[in-house]
């Protein structure tokens, strides 16, 4: 990534109507040279329509966008300085594959020579030096997505757009594909945003993670942010697996769980004594508790179900409260066994207060 201070793309308060529905509202971002940013975010909640607005594919409706420090709020997309890769590819099937990585840099009428020695450069690039001759049909997915990429990178692009690419291939191509696309980028070092609803695609591919909901932008932050650190309970409840407690302030820094006093890591702000609140905990921050040394946030559980999951076992547990509110854990195969962790056993489990992310209700459910 770019040293530099000034964002490379920059979004502000870009909003999109179509007809009385309001897909963006009043979206501000900043992107920096060298990123690789995924919007990521449920079906219908701006994703896509953000990215064909940076495009110039759907104009915004008012706002303004910024490349390189020149406005392109309302540029066509032909005068706009990107190369886009769709979910679908895209290529065109009467042209060869030398052809298809070449053909941005025929429409710029660009020499004969120098088409030719970018496409050889392209194909070996994305490993695939002896296809040119071939066409879209002779190709796998995976090969025709790589390149749809070639062709994409074909004119030396600022920006880089990826609209769900990898979602139309199977399972492990599309796990070996992100990891050659990132390796790709960041070879290049192209300023690349990606749409994905895949929060493991954005997990282990962006620089940061930009999470929609209903057309705004509920947080942005590293991968490690977004999952360690939701600031919602829509983001900690979207990217990975969250359980989510009522409890009740007790003291600015500690809440109640059922009959278990919990002590928290920082004070509560804002949140009176009494109130009620929601507790997040990922499944594998829950630890059974060692007998032996003195541990704090101990809740007594029963496990009510037990699911191998190949490398672990998910506990369901069920809490000593009023409610019979249920946690979900993930143990290690080897703990299981060394314990004796099975259906209709009592354990009692600690909730470390570094790994709890307190909501008041106020929030809204997840």
């Amino acid at each position: 990534m770019s040293d530099t201070n000034e964002p490379y793309l920059q979004i502000r308060g870009v909003t999109k109507m179509f007809g009385d529905f309001t897909a963006l509202k009043d979206v501000s971002l900043e992107i920096f040279e060298g990123e690789f940013v995924c919007f990521l975010g449920p079906s219908g909640c701006g994703k896509t329509t953000l990215l064909r607005a940076i495009a110039g594919l759907d104009i915004q409706t008012s706002g303004s966008v910024e490349q390189g420090g020149k406005d392109i709020s309302n540029l066509p997309p032909s005068e706009r300085d990107f190369g886009i890769v769709f979910q679908s590819y895209a290529l065109f099937p009467n042209l060869s594959i030398s052809r298809n990585v070449g053909y941005g840099l025929e429409n710029r009428k660009a020499p004969k020579a120098e088409i030719n020695a970018r496409v050889s450069e392209l194909l070996e690039l994305v490993g695939m030096p002896e296809q040119g001759e071939k066409y879209p049909a002779q190709l796998s997915g995976g090969q025709q997505q790589r390149v749809a990429l070639a062709r994409a990178l074909a004119t030396k692009p600022g920006l880089l757009l990826l609209d769900e690419p990898l979602s139309a291939l199977d399972a492990k191509v599309r796990v070996h594909l992100r990891h050659e696309i990132k390796q790709l980028q960041h070879k290049l070092g192209v300023t690349t945003i990606m749409v994905t609803h895949d929060q493991e695609e954005a997990l282990t591919m962006a620089d940061r993670i930009v999470v929609m909901n209903e057309g705004s932008i509920d947080q942005v932050g590293t991968p490690l942010e977004i999952y360690r650190r939701p600031t919602s309970p829509f983001v900690a409840d979207f990217v990975g697996t969250m359980n989510f407690l009522k409890a009740t302030v007790t003291t600015s820094d500690s809440i109640r769980i059922g009959d278990a006093d919990i002590g928290l890591e920082s004070a509560l702000d804002d949140m009176a004594t009494g109130s009620s609140v929601t507790v997040c905990i990922r499944p594998e921050d829950v630890i059974v508790r060692d007998i032996e040394s003195e541990t704090d946030n101990i809740i007594d559980t029963v496990v009510v179900d037990l699911e191998f999951l190949g490398s672990f076992y998910r506990a369901m547990l069920k809490l000593n409260d009023q409610k019979g509110s249920i946690l979900l854990a993930d143990f290690s195969i080897n703990l299981v066994r060394d314990i004796g962790i099975e259906e209709g056993k009592s354990i009692q489990v600690c909730l470390p207060a570094r790994r709890l992310r307190i909501f008041s209700d106020s929030e809204g459910e997840p």
